[in-house]
């Protein structure tokens, strides 16, 4: 039988998926047969059934702490490389990983290991960029300061390692400063459920000092020291597995990707898959620039090669080129039925509004018109792992009356493409570190299309906050200007044989002025709201009436004022609503 519910459902103008067609078929003694042509993909290859015989592979190291607590100092002084004067707003902008070679403990000149480091952002907001940094990595460096102890941002590291079950040191840095406190920061940790060393536990920690150097070596070596623990060891032969940690369009190579070996070897002319996307391998290069021929497990290498834009965290694996062909199909097909899904769903409700609108039940429409306004966002970045992150920090923005809506992402500059698309659905552009060409910009103004442009994260969503505030109603606030309690009543003849009432009034509070609004409080509630039409001191109309005078009044179209009443002026201010 048809499920209970595809009945109230469905309609003659309803679209049906596969599984209420499936059904409807058999409901008629058919047999349906679903052509499922994606079941061909490529996988992540089984482990190895022999772990302890493979070689060692290096330890990947991922450091992560507070945004101004010296991390990407620490990082330059560990690479020897001037990164941290290249960021905007103390924000490491991207993720980088480079190698660091550890002396051997004998004395030799040849290294006795290597070390990746991976380098994520350390603000907030670069959440996603962190969980993903965590998933392919062996050991987490959180770097405190001394002087500034546990934030919340530290807290967010401790939660993502205490979840992701990593082994973790803690780096207190900036010890050479003369406000730094080891201790306090070492129970603070403490406190948040971190069982130091110190007081008997078993988390590491290394008093560190990024800008002098000091405590590096050590920090090094208890990284290692955890790293030996773990016995970590991979297959240099066989399928090649990786992860995408970073991708851009670099001028003059085309899409880039920064590549983590997992597990196998990456050759230049190796072909690869990555989401929906693929490559021959072109060029690969380390950290420093330098041409690499094979990447082993642990290294981070630049590939270049891809035919689009891989989308930072998405699995690398090889496979021959016709492996590949079919399974990019199968990939796009299911991604094109994933969208039609969403828009046969789409279409669906809007015929069934439509139908209860024509059956005269407004109460499906009435909800969706009372539903959360939107402000659609299309958001470029200048690598994906930037515009991934910085999607993950707006789409939190708003409440349940307004809200953010990403309705497309991509890499690369603004372009007229990216405007009309925003002038369609009638939103906005968010760049993040890219350039909006004059061409772009002038177009932009034509179409009357906002662009928010920005390198640095925290004003892109204070300015996406003020644009979601902006769509919810202003806050009328009323604001009280005057008083005057009502001492006497008098009736006053007008032409036509019309009496009006006037009260005559003693001014408590402020001013009360002629031609403002007014509203009679009796007994602690509104009686009237209305216009004050008449005011006079003596025979005199006047205009306003300061505190301590006497006054008669009269409130236009009410005439029921009582001895004891308070008439207050006030003015509405119109102030923009807040989130």
């Amino acid at each position: 039988m048809i499920r209970a519910g595809m009945a109230d459902e469905a309609a003659h103008d309803h679209m049906l998926n596969s599984e209420y067609a499936s059904l409807l078929a058999m409901e008629f003694n058919r047999n349906p047969i679903v052509d499922d042509e994606a079941a061909f993909d490529i996988y992540t290859p089984p482990t190895h059934p022999e772990p302890h015989t493979l070689p060692a592979r290096p330890p990947i190291v991922t450091i992560m702490g507070h945004v101004d607590h010296g991390k990407t100092t620490l990082l330059d002084t560990l690479r020897s490389a001037s990164v941290a004067k290249g960021e905007a707003g103390g924000i490491t902008q991207h993720i980088g990983a480079f190698s660091v070679p550890v002396p051997a403990t004998d004395g030799s000149k040849e290294p006795a290991r290597m070390i990746t480091f991976l380098d994520t952002p350390g603000h907030a907001a670069f959440s996603a960029m962190r969980a993903r940094g965590a998933s392919v990595t062996d050991v987490v460096v959180l770097v405190v300061a001394a002087d500034d102890g546990i934030m919340p941002q530290t807290r967010e590291v401790l939660e993502l390692v205490k979840s992701s079950n990593v082994a973790f040191v803690v780096a207190i840095n900036k010890v050479d400063k003369p406000d730094a406190d080891i201790s306090k920061v070492e129970h603070a940790l403490l406190a948040d459920g971190v069982q130091l060393e110190t007081f008997g536990g078993d988390v590491p920690s290394v008093p560190v000092s990024g800008l002098t150097g000091k405590g590096l070596d050590q920090l090094v070596e208890t990284i290692s020291a955890l790293a030996e623990m773990q016995d970590l060891r991979a297959e240099r032969e066989g399928v090649l597995q990786g992860h995408v940690l970073e991708s851009k369009v670099q001028k003059g190579i085309g899409p880039s990707a920064t590549v983590l070996v997992l597990r196998g070897s990456l050759k230049v002319g190796q072909n690869l898959i990555c989401g929906r996307t693929s490559a021959r391998v072109r060029n690969m290069f380390d950290s420093h620039g330098k041409p690499v021929k094979v990447a082993l497990p642990g290294m981070a290498v630049s590939v270049s090669g891809w035919k689009e834009v891989p989308s930072a965290g998405d699995e690398v694996l090889t496979a021959s080129d016709a492996d590949i062909k079919k399974a990019l199909s199968n990939r796009e097909r299911k991604a094109d039925m994933e969208a039609q899904l969403v828009d046969m769903e789409a279409v669906n409700e809007q015929r069934r509004a439509r139908r209860e609108e024509e059956d005269g039940e407004e109460g499906s429409a009435a909800a969706q018109a009372d539903g959360p306004k939107e402000l659609r966002i299309i958001l470029k970045g200048d690598v994906s792992g930037s515009v991934e992150a910085v999607q993950n920090a707006l789409e939190v923005i708003g409440n349940d009356a307004a809200k953010t809506k990403i309705i497309a992402t991509g890499v690369g500059d603004v372009t007229l493409s990216d405007v009309m698309r925003a002038k369609a659905a009638d939103g906005v552009v968010v760049a993040f570190s890219v350039k909006t060409p004059r061409p772009v910009q002038a177009e932009a103004a034509t179409q009357h299309v906002p662009i928010v442009e920005s390198t640095i994260i925290y004003k892109l969503m204070d300015e996406v906050k003020t644009r979601v505030a902006g769509l919810l109603p202003p806050i009328i606030e009323r604001r009280v200007t005057g008083s005057a309690n009502v001492l006497q009543l008098f009736n006053i003849q007008l032409k036509r044989q019309r009496t009006t009432q006037v009260g005559g009034c003693k001014v408590m509070d402020g001013t009360i002025q002629k031609s403002r609004r007014a509203r009679v409080v009796r007994r602690g509630e509104v009686v009237h709201d209305g216009m004050l039409d008449t005011l006079r001191q003596l025979k005199d109309d006047v205009l306003e009436v300061g505190k301590g005078n006497d006054c008669g009044l009269n409130l236009a179209d009410f005439n029921d004022l009582h001895v004891g009443d308070v008439v207050e002026m006030y003015e509405e201010i119109e102030l923009p609503a807040k989130l």
